[in-house]
């Protein structure tokens, strides 16, 4: 498209909503006449007639109106990055909102965002802790942290670890009183720590895979927790079997505090990826900062 129709379409959107030629005029800085004279020639080029025009208003017409709603908002984006663009004059700023659990909170994200936080005093983050799986733009957050299998065709991602994987554990203590599981379904006749998901307001099957075969036991115990941190602790208490991320049992389990059982039916799954919509309207700051994730874990694979 030419420079002269990109400038004849910004025209008709300042008076289309401004429904005003004379305060569209004011808004570009042009006279009247010659904002009136530039839309005749843009619809004389289209062949529609764009806006109807009274002598006390003026309205869009159908033509009009898909314009609005389908070359508007590609306008307003190039206006909201070159504003963002304008930030590097100075030092970025602005707010990032992200959702994610509070294990992948501790474990992945406070770690590789110390680098940028510093880097760019400015910008604030703000994490939400949840175990639901939010809409993250009905939300209204910028990104989400997910699992590799969690990653919808709607978002774009940005791979945070490598593939994880998820261990059965207990105390020393716990096992001189019970035998160790050999198999997944020996968990039934254990006491173990099982947590409630809120996305699907159950309390959540355990899950395991060897030989190509899945498994889900459905196990059960006297404690019930929505938070890891809680179950884990539980666990180190000796009250009980429980089921976390290896990274926030790992710690613990190289102390010998934990031991874990049932490796061999622990897969590893996908790892975990910063996650945002395709369309998301990437101000400055949240690109620096998606920039920065995928250089962490860049780091991070070639380590």
């Amino acid at each position: 498209m030419s420079r002269e129709n990109l400038n004849d379409l910004i025209a008709f959107l300042a008076v289309a909503r401004e429904k005003s030629f004379t305060r569209a005029a004011a808004k570009l800085g042009v006279s009247q006449s010659a904002l009136s004279h530039t839309v005749r020639l843009l619809e004389e080029r289209l062949g529609l007639r764009l806006l109807t025009r009274t002598t006390r208003s003026v309205t869009p017409t159908n033509a009009g109106y898909y314009l609005i709603r389908n070359i508007g908002p590609h306008f307003d984006q190039i206006e909201t990055q070159l504003a963002s663009l304008g930030q590097l004059r100075d030092e970025p700023s602005g707010t990032i909102r992200i959702t994610a659990t509070d294990d992948v909170i501790a474990y992945i994200l406070r770690p590789k965002i110390e680098k940028f936080i510093k880097k760019y005093p400015d910008v604030k983050i703000e994490i939400n802790a949840d175990l639901k799986l939010v809409d993250i733009v009905a939300e209204r957050f910028d990104a989400g942290v997910r699992l590799g299998e969690q990653v919808t065709k709607e978002m774009t991602s940005v791979p945070l670890t490598p593939d994880i994987r998820f261990v059965v554990v207990g105390t020393k203590s716990y096992f001189r009183k019970h035998p160790k599981p050999k198999a997944p379904h020996d968990l039934l006749k254990h006491q173990c720590i099982t947590m409630r998901l809120p996305t699907y307001g159950g309390i959540y099957a355990w899950e395991f895979e060897k030989n190509g075969r899945d498994l889900k036991v459905r196990v059960d115990g006297p404690l019930i927790f929505n938070s890891v941190f809680s179950a884990r602790d539980a666990c180190l208490d000796g009250l009980g079997l429980a089921h976390m991320p290896e990274i926030v049992a790992e710690k613990y389990i190289a102390d010998g505090r934990l031991v874990k059982v049932l490796e061999e039916w622990c897969p590893y799954w996908t790892g975990y990826h910063l996650c945002f919509p395709h369309h998301h309207q990437n101000t400055m700051p949240f690109s620096l900062f998606v920039d920065e994730m995928r250089h962490e874990a860049e780091k991070f694979s070639h380590s």
